[in-house]
């Protein structure tokens, strides 16, 4: 069929002849029904050995083991470097990522790479990852996410870390010098 140019109209045209002012649109994208019985989460637990230097304050994470349930795990070597890439993220969070902002103004005054700090190379430790790799039967292919489950509880294991080396419990992050000593 050709295109009728005469026949073209515009959509405030149509929303006219309708008595309308305006179009509203709404969606929803739902599991299918047999799904919404299930849960579908990864889960973990992950521990880790810190040193702190009594001199100084430092915290240094020197081992860290993640353990993880993702369902199957379809590519082990990509499955083993998302979840060590999420260990490395969650250890910048817990010890060194904090965004400041001016208190008059209300600016990041932090905003470039140079004064945020994420963890390079030297700050992750030794990383060991073990996984299930089971089937779930009820998610596409037998697997689940994996994207977060890393991080998700590395903050926590590196807090109750120090908490084990210090004796100080602390409950905000990052985890810095003034809050250990």
């Amino acid at each position: 069929m050709r295109p009728q140019p005469n026949n073209a109209t515009t959509p405030e045209a149509i929303l006219r002849r309708a008595g309308r002012s305006e179009l509203i649109c709404q969606a929803e994208a739902r599991p299918p029904a047999e799904m919404e019985a299930f849960s579908m989460h990864s889960y973990g637990a992950q521990f880790c050995e810190v040193r702190v230097s009594e001199i100084t304050g430092e915290i240094r994470v020197s081992r860290f083991l993640g353990s993880f349930d993702a369902g199957r795990i379809l590519n082990s070597k990509t499955a083993i470097s998302q979840f060590k890439g999420g260990i490395v993220m969650g250890i910048g969070l817990a010890l060194t990522e904090q965004t400041n902002f001016d208190e008059r103004t209300g600016r990041i005054i932090n905003a470039s790479l140079a004064e945020y700090h994420v963890p390079v190379r030297m700050d992750a430790p030794r990383i060991d990852v073990i996984y299930t790799d089971a089937v779930d039967p009820q998610a596409p292919m037998g697997a689940r996410g994996i994207g977060e489950i890393g991080t998700t509880g590395t903050a926590a294991a590196i807090a109750n870390a120090v908490f084990n080396a210090t004796g100080k419990r602390v409950r905000t992050l990052p985890i810095t010098l003034d809050k250990v000593i």
